[in-house]
């Protein structure tokens, strides 16, 4: 409960500190203050010291999982505004109403991290959503940023009517909005509870809603436009912190709702992770923007964040909390670079060892990370979601084809280092500060920490 009215306290707070403090630079002072007391909030509420008691009649469930991811989504947050807290400023004037909205986005994080009912999934996926319409479309004068935001935007109210729906149809069917649905007694002779189709087809449509909000395939196709329009300081916002928590929700909501579906839960899934596996790794490789090839990357990896819910054991819930970090910090990295680079296609990374030796160090890091290469924090991630479905049995040939499609994505994130270090060229940048290298250069070690001592992460977890 601390992070949710805090993170809502601190959107206000911002709102107003734009008011009265001018200067973008210290409205980002502002906002990392503001984060790091949310995450002293969160901390002390996992561990039970200082915790705010609100009875919501068990709307919410607080349990270590949620508020643990919840510490990692402010954590990546705060190294978000750190790193690229001056590009936030560059995006517009109203830099205190950005950061009010990020922190309003982190609410509706928090809420889907402890959800205990339907209408509070739906609350926060609004809560978390709304922000990011705005956000998308924070570049005015660009008519691409305007695009994505309306695309976002009719999309999203698209899959928010189908949530509803869903919704209402498992309401109908059960009388409540809990998350343990009703089931009808079993019939004579023992055989297995009977649901009823309200109940089959409100799931159903809330499974497609879910992937809408995650872009899995085929329901991805607002992503690429989308992240590609948004300014890139945002696109790294949103395809990190934002895309991890809809994971989280999307676990939340189906641990308790699989049976609902019987055995087609599990081949409509495989279905899904297949389908998000190829698209986003072919796609991704035909691309010649960077930013649009992290767009496409971003689909392919939540293929196999995916895994988490099809395993549905201890080593996926672990596995997701870890993927969560890695794909974040390292996504958060790459943008970071990105953000600085005057040439966003693969030419423009040309030669930029030779020019910036520190920033094509740090994006190299974070490339082998979301590929999977052994000693950084994705090569684990990768190990916990395929470990996950081999102890869930009896589905080796998907762990073999997410294998494969990972193979894939080597190939277009080497494409990047490819073209930093063996090519000539002259990569151009915006100012390139000493702190900035230096945050880069932390990021870039923490991430081989992680891929080392993966323990260092989960420990938190359960201590």
């Amino acid at each position: 409960m601390n992070a949710i009215i805090v993170s809502a306290l601190l959107g206000v707070v911002m709102m107003f500190s734009g008011i009265i403090v001018k200067s973008k630079s210290a409205q980002s002072v502002v906002a990392a203050a503001g984060l790091l007391l949310l995450l002293i909030a969160n901390l002390l509420n996992s561990y039970g010291v200082c915790t705010i008691h609100i009875n919501t009649h068990e709307m919410f469930h607080f349990e270590k999982f949620g508020m643990f991811f919840n510490t990692i989504a402010i954590t990546a947050t705060l190294i978000y505004v750190l790193l690229s807290g001056k590009a936030i400023e560059n995006t517009g004037v109203n830099v205190a109403d950005y950061y009010a909205l990020i922190f309003f986005v982190l609410c509706g994080v928090s809420i889907l991290s402890s959800f205990n009912g339907l209408l509070m999934l739906f609350l926060g996926i609004e809560i978390m959503s709304i922000p990011l319409y705005i956000l998308t479309g924070a570049d005015k004068r660009n008519l691409k940023s305007n695009e994505a935001s309306l695309k976002y935007f009719l999309m999203g109210s698209f899959s928010t009517g189908i949530m509803l729906m869903g919704i209402t149809l498992i309401y109908g069917a059960t009388g409540n909005f809990a998350l343990g649905g009703s089931v009808t007694p079993p019939s004579a002779g023992g055989l297995a509870p009977q649901f009823s189709f309200l109940e089959i087809a409100g799931m159903i449509l809330l499974f497609v809603s879910m992937c809408f909000k995650v872009s899995a395939a085929p329901f991805h196709f607002w992503t690429p436009d989308v992240y590609d329009g948004a300014p890139a300081v945002f696109t790294s916002f949103m395809a990190t912190i934002v895309k991890a928590a809809g994971f989280i929700a999307f676990i939340r909501l189906f641990e308790s709702h699989t049976n609902i579906l019987g055995p087609s839960w599990k081949i409509l899934l495989a279905f899904v992770i297949i389908a998000t596996l190829l698209i986003g790794n072919i796609t991704a490789v035909f691309q010649q923007s960077v930013k649009r090839m992290l767009a496409y990357s971003s689909i392919a990896q939540a293929g196999f964040m995916l895994f988490a819910l099809y395993s549905a054991n201890d080593l996926a819930k672990e596995g997701i909390l870890l993927y969560s970090a890695a794909y974040s910090l390292a996504t958060i990295g790459i943008f970071s670079v990105l953000i600085k680079m005057n040439d966003y296609t693969f030419d423009g990374f040309n030669g930029l060892a030779k020019a910036q030796p520190v920033l094509a160090f740090a994006t190299t890091i974070c490339l082998l990370s979301l590929a999977g290469i052994p000693l950084t924090a994705g090569f684990f991630a990768k190990y916990y979601m395929l470990a996950s479905v081999v102890k869930a049995g009896g589905s080796l040939w998907l762990v073999v084809v997410a294998v494969l499609f990972a193979a894939v994505s080597v190939y277009y994130y080497f494409r990047v280092i490819q073209a930093m270090y063996f090519k000539e060229g002259e990569a151009t940048t915006s100012e390139i500060t000493g702190g900035f290298k230096t945050g880069l250069t932390l990021l870039a070690v923490l991430i081989i920490l992680i891929g080392i001592f993966p323990g260092m992460v989960l420990n938190f977890f359960y201590f």
